[in-house]
């Protein structure tokens, strides 16, 4: 099994507005669900921790293998959710371990 992990910060000129930037996130990824195969686990996460050095959203999500991974980042199903979410982010960090 392969866990991806991926954290953004989120652009927003208003607290309003950075909440709706974070809601579209959080909804164009959740729709990935049952979309891609080898994908068993998708969560994400919206911080609330208020400190000045977290993100704002974060992916958590589980495959089958490496392989899986591979196939999710060109899957045409997560190349049109990076679409919708490009420009609402100013930072983005990635981890992905094999468990």
């Amino acid at each position: 099994m392969v866990k991806h992990i991926v954290m953004w910060n989120i652009l927003g000129r208003s607290d309003e507005g950075k909440s709706a930037a974070i809601e579209r996130v959080k909804a164009a990824f959740e729709a990935l669900r049952g979309q891609i195969p080898g994908l068993l686990h998708l969560e994400i996460g919206v911080d609330r921790s208020g400190v000045d050095y977290a993100c704002d959203v974060v992916l958590y999500s589980e495959f089958e293998s490496q392989a899986a991974l591979d196939a999710y980042a060109v899957h045409p199903e997560h190349l049109r959710v990076r679409r919708e979410i490009e420009g609402l982010r100013v930072a983005r960090h990635q981890v992905d371990y094999a468990a």
